[in-house]
């Protein structure tokens, strides 16, 4: 919590007890359903909710924003996001049903009421929304093919409608296509943490 702490200072007290509580939540889970590599749990605050909130750091999403989390696995980025940004609705999407399931769980546990959750795969959704988030779950070109029919265009925020996701690594050649409508933001100018170096918020405008 304390690195969230130090970089969000102005979460609200009920941010933070929801944001304090995710460790033990996702511990329980994991333990039943692995949606976190073991190794990894331990440095769950850091390496997944802080990462989350990476796109935090390039959109204050406007009130009344409606966000896909496609890939969401146990539930990132979108449940850090629907802390963070209680007045946006989110829609938490995953193919697999045991994962789905532990995103379902712990955005009760937390009371999240602006979060629905939905099992299906992005390409058979029909529904819009403003903005597609995503982390490392594919390709950039894969994931525009599946979602970019459900981004409207315009927007009421800082930032066009579209795409936004977390990568890591050389991604160069991956937003070729897109670079005319591409903006990337690196990490670690955000965070200070080692484990964000070569990690990226990429956001592309539809």
């Amino acid at each position: 919590m304390e690195s969230i702490l130090q970089y969000f200072p102005e979460l609200t007290s009920v941010q933070r007890a929801q944001l304090a509580k995710l460790e033990e939540l996702y511990k329980h889970w994991n333990a039943q359903i692995n949606v976190i590599s073991r190794k990894d749990i331990d440095n769950l605050m850091t390496h997944h909710v802080l990462h989350s909130l990476a796109i935090a750091k390039v959109i204050n999403f406007a009130k009344g924003t409606r966000i896909m989390d496609i890939g969401t696995g146990g539930g990132f980025p979108g449940i850090p996001l629907a802390i963070f940004f209680p007045s946006c609705h989110f829609t938490l999407v995953d193919s697999i049903a045991k994962k789905t399931k532990v995103a379902m769980e712990v955005a009760k546990a937390l009371e999240l009421s602006n979060i629905d959750v939905v099992t299906s795969r992005a390409e058979n959704l029909k529904e819009e929304w403003d903005f597609v988030v995503s982390r490392a779950v594919a390709p950039v070109s894969k994931l525009m093919a599946w979602t970019q029919k459900n981004i409207h265009e315009g927007g009421i925020n800082n930032l066009p409608n579209g795409l936004i996701c977390l990568k890591g690594g050389d991604i160069k050649e991956e937003l070729k296509p897109y670079n005319k409508w591409a903006t990337k933001w690196k990490i670690d100018d955000f965070f200070e943490d080692e484990y964000f170096a070569e990690k990226y918020v990429i956001h592309i405008a539809v």
